[in-house]
């Protein structure tokens, strides 16, 4: 009987770099830090809504179904937009668009995580919230990723699958249940983060459309600043949310009542609007990297405050 080869110091650098590859092409196909914000956001929904701490299995369950769900949604938005993802250096280096993995696999594994990521949530956490991360699903994959070809509005549906994830959290924690006995606390809550998570999305995305408007408009994607080239309509439309994530941001505070939440949230929500009027006025992109750098902190600030002082007594 024949044993295999030992690993010679001449292929081990092989086998490094292509184990390295694997890991670069998953990581581009499942997007690890748009995966990472959906379950934080699903994790402060949940315990904002008051779910019991014990709850530790239940909790990883859903956690995991929704990352199988979001990669899914990652994995179809990148087999839908591979013609338009060849077209920008940005995303050409993607698997799909070049060619390492096929797209019959990709629709396989897309189905495949859809699947056991809605099985693994309805048993961790019921039906309610693997609607609601279906409805998600479906709306940043069927709605918003066509949506991007035809009208600027594309931005406004996105926002809205990336402040669903929210219900998903609310869902799993008997939101509706708590309600209905009574607790409005936890669902004013609830409400005014999904609000704050749908406002944040436009001032971070007018950033990143700024800083990539070049390649949006050689693959013909129909991005605010491409209609716009001067940038004065994205430059609106961040400063607007901007400023109404002020105070939508301190009624978090309100239900737990506590006044370190709402200097918190008064003060990410004010770096923010200084980052978005910054943009507004010079609308360079310089200023496009600070708010986009901004975005990402003032989001982390708000809800590890809201996590940490936020919960309704």
């Amino acid at each position: 009987m024949t044993t295999a080869a030992p690993l010679t110091a001449e292929a081990a650098p092989f086998a490094t770099a292509g184990i390295r590859a694997v890991i670069a092409d998953a990581s581009r196909l499942v997007r690890p830090r748009i995966a990472l914000m959906v379950l934080a956001t699903v994790v402060s929904a949940y315990w904002l809504t008051g779910a019991s701490p014990d709850g530790g299995v239940h909790l990883l369950g859903l956690l995991a179904g929704t990352a199988l769900v979001a990669a899914s949604s990652s994995i179809a938005n990148q087999i839908l937009e591979r013609d338009t993802d060849r077209l920008m250096p940005r995303t050409s280096p993607r698997p799909i668009v070049a060619g390492r993995l096929p797209v019959a696999g990709a629709w396989l594994l897309t189905a495949a995580t859809l699947v056991v990521g809605m099985i693994s949530m309805t048993i961790s956490a019921g039906w309610a919230a693997t609607a609601a991360a279906a409805a998600t699903w479906l709306l940043y994959v069927v709605v918003y990723t066509p949506l991007k070809r035809t009208t600027p509005l594309n931005t406004a549906i996105g926002a809205v699958a990336g402040a669903l994830p929210v219900a998903i959290g609310w869902l799993a924690a008997d939101g509706p249940a708590r309600l209905a006995a009574g607790d409005a606390a936890s669902a004013l809550t609830a409400a005014a983060l999904a609000t704050v998570l749908y406002l944040w999305q436009f001032p971070h995305f007018m950033a990143i459309a700024w800083l990539y408007r070049g390649q949006y408009a050689a693959a013909g994607l129909r991005m605010l600043t491409v209609d716009d080239p001067s940038g004065l309509r994205a430059a609106g439309q961040s400063l607007a949310a901007a400023l109404a994530m002020v105070p939508v941001s301190l009624v978090l505070a309100v239900p737990s009542g506590s006044i370190r939440l709402f200097l918190a949230a008064a003060c990410a929500a004010m770096v923010y609007c200084g980052a978005a009027i910054r943009f507004a006025v010079r609308r360079d992109d310089a200023s496009a990297r600070l708010l986009l750098f901004v975005s990402l902190g003032s989001l982390l600030a708000i809800l590890t405050a809201a996590v940490a002082f936020g919960r309704p007594h």
